[in-house]
């Protein structure tokens, strides 16, 4: 496909890995474009009964590439293009970067995410909305961006774990591991990460003997439930509310920290209030005086 995304197909599977791993797989435009072609290629292709999206070195994907996502076109003597600065423009190109994503839920055929690493914000957008996750259990999956820059431009979390956890999470953008992940059910499942490649590939291979049709068929009458539940609806409605999100003081005060003083120091302005930034599923929070939880295993 392209250096940024690997795509293979071999023994019915389709292997889809983001591969920008000195840049931890940030989600730019590009990516996402050619993400969304690989997947209906593997949809179109009947030699290919599932799908694994996967990411390159140390992690899934830490999010949408924030220095660099692109897609926006310029004044030309064609014409002048939308930019960011009116809402509805905004919302407009989150919604062209949804429909990208969209492809995930979409398609017919099965798509398993093999979560590792950090799994955060736009990680999450696409991690949740694949029809199966696993996870390893020491992955850090979260929507730290929530505190501070917008609302969820994708939202599938109110229908895997309820409103309370959705809530809890959302509202703080505090992370959990692949193994807590696993016990609200956000994940489907995790496991050692020693154990991770070979579980994805087991089920994958599983699939693998299933006829097409049958996967289809079954793939798309739980996500006409979903439907049904108004799932798809809420994704489209997502995007418009991020463009809310984004005329927060807030989410100004980011951008002008990032524009004069870069990303790295926006981040740190954003999280160093919230200690280590982790929620605890079982068990009290009780954390040090720097904000890091103790003992998170009891």
């Amino acid at each position: 496909m392209n250096d940024i995304l690997k795509y293979e197909v071999k023994d019915r599977i389709a292997r889809i890995t983001l591969n920008r791993p000195s840049k931890r797989n940030a989600l730019s435009f590009d990516l996402l474009s050619l993400l969304h072609d690989a997947l209906w290629e593997s949809d179109e292709d009947r030699t290919v009964h599932a799908v694994i999206l996967r990411g390159a070195g140390p992690c899934f994907s830490a999010g949408y590439d924030l220095t660099n996502f692109g897609g926006i076109k310029k004044k030309t003597a064609f014409g002048t293009y939308r930019g960011m600065r009116r809402f509805d423009d905004d919302a407009w190109h989150l919604e062209r970067a949804q429909r990208l994503r969209m492809a995930i839920f979409d398609m017919h055929k099965p798509v398993i995410a093999q979560v590792h690493g950090h799994c955060l914000a736009g990680g999450t957008d696409i991690a949740l909305l694949c029809d199966m996750v696993i996870a390893s259990n020491d992955a850090v999956l979260g929507f730290p961006p929530a505190r501070d820059l917008g609302a969820l431009p994708n939202h599938m979390w109110l229908y895997l774990i309820g409103p309370q956890w959705a809530k809890r999470l959302t509202l703080t953008g505090d992370t959990i591991t692949g193994e807590e992940a696993a016990q609200i059910g956000l994940v489907m499942k995790a496991v050692a990460i020693e154990h991770l490649e070979g579980e994805v590939e087991g089920l994958a291979k599983r699939l693998g003997e299933i006829d097409q049709d049958l996967l289809s068929a079954n793939k798309r009458v739980v996500n006409l439930g979903l439907e049904l539940m108004g799932a798809r609806t809420l994704q489209r409605l997502a995007a418009e509310n991020d463009a809310r999100g984004h005329q927060a003081e807030s989410a100004e005060n980011f951008r002008r920290t990032m524009k004069e003083s870069g990303l790295k120091k926006a981040l740190l302005e954003r999280d160093q209030k919230f200690g280590d930034g982790r929620a605890k599923v079982v068990g009290p929070e009780l954390r040090d005086e720097k904000g890091v939880l103790k003992d998170r295993d009891s």
